[in-house]
């Protein structure tokens, strides 16, 4: 592909270069591996940060402690701990180091949501005194840029160069198995032969669609290509209304595209508590996404200038023209090309199969991030390498424990807003472990700072085992969710209960004062009548009554 600059590469060229031809090839093949649109200053950064064109991989020198395939999160948390111990250590990596993460995930993806914050705080901002004269420029491209911008900044934490000077070899290149202590390296300075003591699979997941009649046909983005748009689509249905769909369907809507978003299921997140997704789905109304949810007979069809979206919704049917059509439902593993058979590691469609120890069927290979888990998140990733790496190199005499994933405690957000966080079990999941539970919600319309920052929806749920104070799981809305439920993670991590929150001071007026509150309700309602008659004859006596 020629260089061409920002300013020449519509959004309809980038879509027909972006376009997949069928569900299960990965969008940006081996021969395209550093296909990054636009081609502009900030993108030409990133990419001689993490797919360098001047890279040359080195020759093997004796045998390596790990190799590595795979530099999304899992591996280069991996390979740098390694290292770091004084491991002989080989990453591999096809591609773009920072893997998903960086490049097509939580990095552009919160980039793009701060910037429609500050568009959608724009339209409400004479609540605060502020009057905004008509004629304001809204720049898509811009905000973009930006985007493109900050990703390239934080790219050199992932980059080449930076994980050589940290002691790792690094090849680009696609990975191969050849046989059971051997990784063959096909790269463009030639072919190199790694030896491996023990090595980790750590090469992710990505985007996949669902068997739409018309889809492939007509086209449509992912994560993986929706942030190379330079222009705003007018229009745009989005497919899934799960975590992606609806951070996307909402930033779209407040960039000011007329959004679509289909859901097969009712309502959106549904995963979640059904009234924490209606608080969220209520925002997303009113920031103007349509909801279409119970979605039945999905078709796409192109027609003249557009292409049409044809679904059943409650007993009603709908055909909207759309622009763009965003695929957000579904992640299939990156297991091909491998050589897996050849070493003995299963796997199936949902990636590699593990033991608790994250080893593969192959006792001297082992797997990390969303290859193997049900977690698909970076700070997952991050955990897991850590485990690969105390299961895998340190020794372990007789009596030392290995470390399991099976003891992970994990959090999760949505970047919604308002955002949805949680961490361990539900309410319902306790109750199937045979756990009896006392739940209790407290809403943030009671929160002093959240109604002064005029985020007041939401609420702070935590499920605590009855008849002790043990923190089972906590569900949070509100605008900083994701950073308020890490109280409840590390309580829950160390052992400690709702006393600590109980008697932990919180700076008021803070929004993460719902915390306290809501298990000052548990407190309350252990106060029992019989100590209540135990204090009011006190006071009597105490008053000489």
């Amino acid at each position: 592909m020629t260089e061409r600059s920002l300013k020449t590469i519509s959004r309809r060229e980038v879509h027909a270069m972006m376009t997949p031809q069928t569900e299960t090839i990965p969008l940006m093949s081996r021969s395209e591996s550093r296909l990054v649109l636009p081609n502009d200053e900030h993108n030409q950064r990133l990419i001689e940060n993490v797919h360098p064109s001047t890279w040359v991989n080195p020759e093997p020198d004796g045998c390596y402690n790990i190799v590595v395939i795979g530099a999304g999160t899992a591996g280069l948390v991996t390979a740098v701990i390694a290292a770091g111990v004084g491991a002989k250590v080989a990453l591999i990596e096809q591609h773009l180091m920072g893997g998903d993460c960086l490049n097509v995930g939580c990095v552009p993806s919160k980039g793009v949501i701060r910037a429609s914050r500050a568009w959608a705080d724009l339209k409400h901002a004479e609540e605060f005194g502020l009057h905004i004269p008509p004629g304001v420029k809204y720049d898509f491209g811009q905000a973009m840029a930006r985007m493109r911008k900050l990703r390239a900044r934080i790219s050199h934490n992932d980059s080449v160069h930076r994980y050589r000077s940290l002691g790792v070899d690094i090849y680009i290149g696609n990975a191969r198995f050849t046989d059971a202590e051997t990784v063959m390296v096909e790269g463009p300075s030639g072919n190199r032969t790694l030896k491996f003591v023990k090595a980790a699979i750590c090469t992710g997941a990505r985007a996949s669609a669902p068997p739409t009649p018309g889809l492939q046909e007509v086209g449509y983005l992912t994560n993986e290509t929706v942030f190379w748009l330079t222009e705003l689509p007018q229009r745009i249905g989005v497919i899934g209304a799960g975590p992606i769909g609806c951070e996307l369907a909402q930033a779209f809507a407040r960039f000011g595209s007329q959004v679509y978003l289909v859901e097969a299921m009712h309502g959106i997140l549904p995963n979640e508590d059904r009234d924490a997704a209606g608080i969220v789905l209520e925002s997303m109304l009113r920031d103007g996404v349509t909801l279409l949810c119970c979605g039945k007979e999905l078709t796409v069809n192109k027609t003249e200038g557009s292409k049409r979206m044809t679904v059943a919704s409650h007993g009603q049917r709908y055909d909207v023209a759309v622009d763009e059509i965003l695929v957000g439902v579904g992640r299939m593993p990156n297991v091909e090309g491998l050589g897996l058979e050849t070493v003995g590691v299963e796997y199936d469609k949902t990636g590699v199969k593990v033991n608790d120890r994250l080893q593969t069927t192959n006792p001297r290979i082992y797997a990390a991030g969303d290859i193997c888990s049900r977690y698909k998140f970076t700070h997952a990733a991050d955990a897991m390498a850590q485990i690969v790496i105390q299961n895998a190199l340190f020794p372990h005499p007789l009596g030392l424990a290995y470390a399991s994933a099976d003891s992970l405690i994990m959090p999760w957000c949505t970047f919604t807003e308002p955002e949805i966080a949680h961490v361990g079990l539900y309410e319902a999941e306790a109750n199937a472990k045979g756990l009896e539970v006392e739940t209790y919600t407290y809403k943030r319309d009671e929160v002093d700072r959240a109604i002064l920052d005029g985020e007041d929806k939401g609420f702070a749920r935590v499920h605590i085992q009855k008849g002790t104070d043990k923190i089972l799981g906590a569900t949070i809305v509100a605008a900083r969710a994701g950073d308020m439920i890490n109280e409840f993670s590390v309580l829950m991590k160390a052992g400690a209960g709702a006393k600590t929150i109980a008697g932990t001071i919180h700076p008021y007026p803070t929004q993460a004062e719902v915390n306290k509150k809501v298990v000052n309700l548990w407190r309350k309602a252990h106060f029992t009548e019989g100590q209540k008659n135990l204090l009011r004859k006190w006071f009597a006596w105490d008053r000489k009554e």
